[in-house]
């Protein structure tokens, strides 16, 4: 959490950030913003250090890049290990991400990436082998994001 509250000019630059942090200068920024550059590069580096931004990363259309496979795979581990198995689990060779879910029976939500059948079920099979039960499979046909609204300084809400 922030140590400071995310105000409108901290909200209005992750929203920025949020629709295209490569194309998006911290000039393009402070006008937006009605603020000064300088501004906006202390804000940022702020936000970075009390790990609001984590980092950058590219949106990678995986089907584009061969790659037309993106599978759910809906786990469940122990609750007490769950949180521990989360790098040992992004550490298997397709899987692009994991969520720690909080309800419900399956508590781990695995999303990997591949050409084919045969890259996804070693995946499947390494995560039975780590003791968790593959409870069920969602084959992805897209998958789109968008900027979070609240930081919009355009929503009025």
């Amino acid at each position: 959490m922030a140590d400071e509250e995310i105000d409108d000019v901290d909200g209005a630059i992750l929203y920025a950030l949020q629709e295209d942090a490569r194309n998006m200068s911290s000039g393009d920024i402070a006008e937006r913003t009605d603020t000064s550059d300088s501004t906006v590069r202390k804000r940022i580096q702020r936000l970075e250090s009390e790990g609001v931004i984590k980092g950058y990363s590219a949106s990678v259309d995986y089907q584009t890049a061969g790659y037309p496979l993106r599978m759910l795979l809906y786990c469940t581990a122990s609750i007490s290990e769950r949180g521990d198995l989360i790098p040992e689990i992004l550490a298997i060779d397709g899987v692009v991400s994991v969520q720690e879910l909080v309800t419900g029976e399956q508590n781990l939500l695995v999303t990997v990436i591949g050409e084919s059948d045969s890259d996804i079920t070693p995946v499947a099979q390494e995560l039975l082998d780590m003791g968790l039960t593959v409870a069920d499979e969602v084959l992805v046909r897209s998958h789109e994001t968008t900027p979070f609204g609240k930081f919009d300084p355009e929503n009025d809400e």
